[in-house]
């Protein structure tokens, strides 16, 4: 009864703060994603109309052109007594105005978005998370939370001179119970590093990416990453258990549950789950990871129902699966079971029967954990082989799998010999990662498009 109580309260008190959340966030100003990014203005829209009316808003936002916007003249300007009051908090490590550190915090991975922030920011406890918040909300001082930085349509970077919270000093992990598989940490662990100790332990994440190096669990769950092993293990909705978070005011939601099955009252964990910062900065989460299979095998495919992308020829260190020959269309499949004898068996008459039936052109198996490493290589640098070609413009779509590849050949028709198009992503989950690549940004292929 105190936890059904505890959470009547806590979604009061949500509901209460949410709408006058401070985050200064760009309108997917170019940024080529359906999320847009929670601004003042939507906030004190909000307030203004009443949060009882906030139905009232009926459409998402899908911004393709480019937008020209100004800064909300009523976030106020960084001053020296603010910087002042950070150090007294944080301490002087902690508070970062080095240029060199701020020109890299300014900027997203894709190099397309710069802000101009003068102050990051480096905190060690949710604490501290809460009293930068609470002091932000009071000054108006417009903020920014950043993990990884690794997001691809600039949504971790400021618009302008926004304060920026780094949440990578809050990397320790809390608990990990071997009984249940569940993992507890801090916002701003490693990914890769998640997946290094619970390997280590007989367990396996739910969640791989390709930027999992450098990318933080705490933006994995604020944007809701789906990654390569959705199929098989599911989203973050089902995997994360619990989190905490620290709302625009200051306020603390403790939502770190554990437990695998809670029905009581609002699951509201899965409004933070996405939410892009937009209701608070995710600071612990709890996460369930499955026992780790011993069998795994990885096939690389090539079939006829595709057009070549040209990933070998920008990215180092990789080499054609397939020898000399190229092919249309990749489809890169692992498995995962108990008996690797029998698994392997499986596999084989599979491409067997694929290749015998049409539907493959040619297959192999890696032999070795190097050769599977090699090609994942490829498809983990997929992004990185783009941005390397030139410009690109970058679209995250759900779809009906047998009209995935569809959209691709239509934006082919539609921009001619104006960009490439180049389509890949999960088959398995209907996930499209539609890419425009072009020798340089240019508002011609946006209105083309």
């Amino acid at each position: 009864m105190i936890k059904l109580m505890d959470k009547w309260r806590i979604t009061n008190h949500l509901l209460k703060h949410s709408s006058k959340l401070l985050f200064d966030r760009r309108l997917s100003a170019n940024s080529h994603n359906s999320v847009f990014r929670s601004a003042l203005e939507c906030s004190e829209s909000l307030v203004k109309r009443g949060f009882g009316n906030a139905s009232t808003i009926r459409y998402r936002c899908f911004g393709s052109e480019a937008t020209k916007f100004e800064r909300n003249a009523a976030f106020s300007t960084l001053n020296s007594e603010d910087v002042s009051y950070f150090k007294e908090l944080l301490g002087e490590k902690s508070v970062i105005q080095d240029e060199d550190v701020l020109l890299a915090a300014n900027e997203d991975w894709m190099r397309k978005y710069r802000g101009s922030s003068k102050l990051l920011l480096q905190p060690r406890t949710t604490n501290e998370v809460s009293q930068i918040l609470k002091y932000c909300n009071s000054r108006l001082l417009a903020v920014v939370p950043q993990g990884g930085n690794t997001g691809l349509v600039g949504g971790s970077v400021p618009v302008f001179d926004e304060v920026i919270i780094n949440m990578g000093s809050m990397n320790n992990l809390i608990t990990f119970d071997k009984g249940s598989g569940v993992l507890v940490c801090e916002a701003g662990c490693i990914l890769e590093n998640l997946v290094s100790f619970v390997d280590d332990h007989g367990f396996i994440m739910p969640l791989d990416l390709g930027a999992k190096g450098s990318c933080q669990i705490g933006g994995n769950v604020s944007t809701n990453a789906g990654g390569l092993r959705l199929v098989r293990y599911g989203s973050l909705h089902g995997n994360i258990l619990g989190l905490e978070a620290v709302l625009a005011n200051g306020d603390v939601i403790d939502m770190l549950g554990t437990l695998r099955k809670d029905n009581t009252g609002y699951d509201l964990k899965h409004l933070f789950i996405g939410s892009e910062g937009s209701l608070g900065i995710v600071t612990k989460v709890s996460i369930h990871t499955p026992p780790k299979l011993s069998s795994v095998n990885l096939a690389f495919l090539a079939c006829k129902d595709y057009f070549s992308c040209q990933v070998l020829t920008y990215l180092e260190g990789v080499r054609n699966p397939f020898s000399s020959s190229m092919h249309n269309f990749y489809v890169l499949i692992e498995t995962t079971g108990s008996e690797e004898s029998y698994d392997r068996e499986k596999l084989e008459a599979f491409l067997l029967s694929s290749m015998e039936g049409g539907l493959i052109s040619d297959g192999v198996i890696a032999q070795d954990i190097n050769q599977a490493s090699s090609f994942w290589r490829i498809r983990e640098g997929i992004a990185e082989a783009l941005m390397k070609a030139g410009a690109v413009y970058k679209y995250d779509l759900s779809l009906p799998v047998e009209k995935m590849y569809d959209l691709v050949e239509k934006m082919r028709q539609r921009l001619g010999e104006t960009a490439k198009v180049i389509g890949y992503g999960h088959l398995g989950d209907g996930n499209l990662h539609l890419n425009i690549s072009a020798p340089r940004y240019d508002d011609m292929v946006i209105s083309v498009a």
